[in-house]
């Protein structure tokens, strides 16, 4: 049973929990201290089972009356998820094979999650240095930083365009100055499938292979980039310089590098324990993918055609979206 609740500040709601469910030391008071929030039949509910819920809060610092609302709530839940568990045990659905099944999902995804939370909790955090160096190393995402209102024109590499030389020839009337209405005249004219659209993107939602490129770009210039999917070309219809600054960037850029360097950790340790490890494929695997197999590349598309309307907040957006992989 998944237990849904509004979101509040760890630190608060983990100590208004502890106040409330221990003894303030009178002798007069019946409460005594305890571990356990509650019992459904013989089973209990712990403190320990309600902070797990309570450290996945995030936001905002609650008052004292709303965190011991909040509390009350989640005990609440956890009580109906007892009650659920223990009429699924009575009908022995534990034992059938598609929960078992589940559960042992369940169970590898925990532990090799928590083998990962470990590995990555032994890492030397990011210096004050190395922060403050990214921000400089990417003034396209901070101190540069525009707001683009693009057009894009996208060739997709079906089996009738291969051959083509398609991505040459959009080049070539790029870099003669020719505008992108030419480009889409000239491939009607070679009856070859293409889509296009407008929309507004700033610095942070630009895959950070392109940016670079897109950012050395005047108003009205183009470009033309190749994936294996498709051939693109990208016009700078207009930008707007939108800035990002030190102080707002910092905290989300050692975030950043912190998570980067997990994830370069983990996979490092990965690639080390296959390499140490006989893995036998059996049966229709016996001959793996390979490229299956590799890591996806990053992704190369400007991706237009979504409606731009929501705001984007410049510190946030440029770190959590833009820094934090441009995924």
């Amino acid at each position: 049973m998944t237990l849904v609740f509004s979101r509040f500040s760890l630190t608060l709601l983990a100590g208004a929990l502890a106040l409330g469910l221990v003894a303030c030391g009178d002798k007069g008071d019946k409460k005594i201290a305890t571990q356990v929030a509650a019992k459904v039949g013989s089973e209990e509910i712990s403190v320990h089972q309600m902070n797990q819920i309570l450290q996945r809060a995030t936001t905002n610092a609650p008052t004292p009356d709303a965190a011991k609302a909040m509390s009350r709530e989640v005990l609440e839940k956890l009580i109906d998820q007892q009650l659920a568990v223990d009429q699924a045990v009575e009908a022995k659905l534990h034992r059938s094979p598609d929960v078992v099944t589940q559960i042992e999902a369940a169970r590898r995804e925990i532990l090799a999650r928590a083998y990962m939370q470990k590995l990555a909790a032994s890492l030397p955090k990011p210096t004050a240095e190395e922060i403050k160096a990214y921000y400089k190393e990417q003034p396209a995402l901070f101190s540069e930083r525009r707001v683009y209102n693009l057009q894009e024109l996208v060739v997709p590499k079906t089996p009738a365009n291969v051959g083509a030389n398609i991505t040459a020839e959009l080049k070539s009337q790029v870099a003669a100055g020719k505008s992108i209405e030419d480009a889409a005249a000239w491939l009607k004219s070679k009856d070859i499938q293409f889509g296009g659209g407008k929309a507004t993107r700033p610095a942070e939602q630009i895959p950070l292979e392109l940016l670079g490129q897109l950012h050395a770009l005047k108003d009205g210039q183009s470009m033309v980039f190749d994936t294996p999917q498709a051939t693109t070309v990208v016009r700078v219809v207009v930008s707007q310089l939108a800035p990002v600054p030190e102080t707002e960037a910092l905290p989300r850029i050692e975030q950043f590098i912190t998570n980067r360097r997990a994830t370069d950790a983990v996979a490092a340790e990965l690639k080390k324990l296959r390499a140490a490890t006989t893995v036998t494929y059996m049966g229709e695997f016996s001959a793996p993918d390979t490229a299956a197999a590799a890591p996806a590349a990053a992704p190369t598309a400007v991706s237009v055609p979504k409606p731009a309307g929501a705001q984007v907040d410049p510190a946030q957006a440029a770190i959590e979206k833009g820094v934090s992989g441009l995924k």
